[in-house]
């Protein structure tokens, strides 16, 4: 692999007798966003604080693009800092400034662009966050979500190469704080800046991250992909993740996605052993990507949690279905044939189609075609998960849609 755009090698920090970090190794990659989760208090915070240089290692060290940060001269480290933005836990605006000048304030105190090309700077951002409405508004007069856009947006605005993002969906009700996610994902997407971020949000911060890291016990036990996460025989990875399995999706009440492989395993034991059947319905929102780059994160979010929680309503307290995917979700009913499947999809498909988000005249900006695909899959013999899952994608297909037709705005 690539050398690590950032990498801690046997960092141990104390405050007095509280030991934090202990020979804490840790490797970010550059283009990435890497998630640092672990309980409260545990050192998260502490990480970031090392990176930007308010913290210093007691010993080990910090290397970029493999040069040790205690050998950084002066002019290095002030480049280095330029390069950086940070995105607090608890937002940092000024309440006695406006949105368009708490966005502008890097700018203002880091550059030396003149006002119209620091205004035309802060009106994209203003624009590309739909914050047009509030420009001119104090942070005490927008609602929370706001202010983290406008965070997000300050963060952005200075075009940083890395951005540090210490809890940022702290205080979000679930639909918001999966739009601050997606918002994160798109804009890295987007501009390619490396993000590193401390979060709590177990599973939502996978779907966005290419690397996730565990703190634990004053130490880093595993880094690594999402899916090498899932997968880690890692006894404390083990404990961290599945522990975990009891809490269901905020944003949609679904289940645990662990809690549905571990049901399809199980299912798949009983198919070998005794010759029984199962199925699983695959769900896929087509287009959901689009929907949130043209008409909005929110927008996005609550397509996907009107099939969610519509789903859920029909299922039986012995029928799981979860999340298996940014626009795709899983739906397992045991002991049962392909007609029980196709009987809540016939019901998902003709109450789907009574909902709002299914009108065209409601989406009064921007207007863009989407559809909701199911693959219906029986299973009789012992498949494997993967083998399951692409012969539900092979079978799917569409049950709703929502179409623009002649909808001027239509994109």
């Amino acid at each position: 692999m690539a050398q690590p755009f950032i990498e801690f090698k046997d960092v141990s920090k104390s405050f007095g007798k509280l030991q934090v970090l202990d020979k804490v190794n840790l490797k970010i990659y550059s283009g990435e966003i890497t998630s640092i989760i672990g309980k409260s208090g545990v050192g998260k915070s502490v990480l970031l604080k090392h990176i930007i240089g308010l913290i210093k290692p007691d010993s080990g060290q910090i290397l970029i693009n493999g040069k040790p940060l205690s050998e950084f001269s002066k002019a290095e480290w002030k480049a280095f800092k330029r390069s950086l933005s940070y995105m607090f836990q608890s937002n940092a605006l000024f309440d006695s400034m406006t949105v368009f000048e708490n966005i502008a304030l890097p700018l203002v105190e880091r550059t030396k662009l003149s006002p119209l090309e620091i205004k035309k700077k802060v009106d994209h951002r203003i624009k590309q966050f739909e914050l047009e409405e509030v420009r001119d508004r104090y942070p005490s007069q927008i609602s929370g979500g706001m202010q983290k856009r406008v965070a997000l947006a300050r963060a952005l605005v200075t075009e940083p190469t890395m951005i540090l993002f210490d809890e940022p969906t702290t205080g979000l009700d679930p639909l918001r704080k999966n739009a601050v996610l997606n918002m994160i994902a798109h804009y890295q997407h987007e501009i390619g800046f490396t993000g590193v971020m401390v979060s709590h949000d177990i599973p939502d911060v996978f779907f966005i991250s290419n690397r996730v890291a565990i703190i634990e016990n004053k130490k880093i036990p595993f880094q690594g992909t999402p899916l090498e996460l899932e997968q880690s025989d890692n006894e404390i990875v083990w404990q961290f993740i599945h522990g975990q399995d009891v809490l269901q999706d905020q944003l949609t009440g679904l289940n645990s996605k662990p809690e549905v492989e571990k049901l399809i395993n199980e299912l798949r034991s009983k198919v070998a052993t005794d010759g029984s059947r199962f199925s699983v319905a695959l769900f896929t929102i087509d287009d959901l990507d689009e929907i949130k780059k043209g008409v909005g994160y929110i927008a996005s979010q609550r397509i996907f949690q009107c099939l969610a929680m519509t789903l859920k309503s029909y299922l039986s307290n012995k029928e799981y279905a979860a999340r298996f995917g940014s626009k795709e979700i899983l739906a397992v009913f045991p002991d049962s044939d392909a007609s029980r499947a196709e009987d809540i999809i016939q019901r998902l498909s003709l109450e789907c189609s009574k909902q709002e988000l299914m009108d065209p005249a409601k989406y009064k900006k921007v207007c863009i075609d989407f559809s909701l695909k199911v693959g219906v899959v029986e299973v009789n013999q012992p498949l494997t998960l993967a083998d399951i899952i692409e012969l539900a994608r092979k079978n799917q297909k569409i049950i709703a849609k929502m179409e623009c037709k002649g909808v001027s705005n239509k994109k």
